[in-house]
């Protein structure tokens, strides 16, 4: 009897703890690194960026974030964006560009690339 009033009770306070509380995701700041800077997109928006280079050949959201991906004949280019610290507006904070076969590829040079398609 006394093993069965431990185990209740135990069961009793267990219920009454509460789920600890997830803490609000962090929102990178925009920080224009030299690559990124480079490129000149840092701190576009989704709709500057589609005014750029046209529509995404693909669109991701995951949260409060959207991966934008434009491909041409010899590269592919995605860019991040989250949202701004101010007023939550979604904007170029990275960029990764790449060859079709996936080998790294100079930023610049893709978006060069993607404006003027050969």
């Amino acid at each position: 009897m006394r093993r069965h009033l431990l185990v209740a009770a135990a069961l009793l306070l267990a219920s009454c703890a509460t789920a600890p509380r997830q803490a609000a995701p962090e929102v990178p700041e925009i920080v224009q690194t030299p690559r990124t800077a480079r490129s000149g997109l840092a701190g576009l928006t989704a709709g500057e960026l589609v005014g750029h280079f046209g529509n995404p050949a693909l669109q991701i959201r995951e949260g409060t974030s959207l991966k934008l991906q434009f491909r041409g004949r010899s590269c592919v280019l995605d860019a991040y964006l989250y949202p701004s610290q101010g007023d939550n507006t979604l904007r170029v904070t990275h960029i990764d560009a790449r060859s079709p076969n996936g080998a790294d590829m100079d930023q610049a040079a893709c978006v060069s690339a993607l404006e003027n398609p050969s």
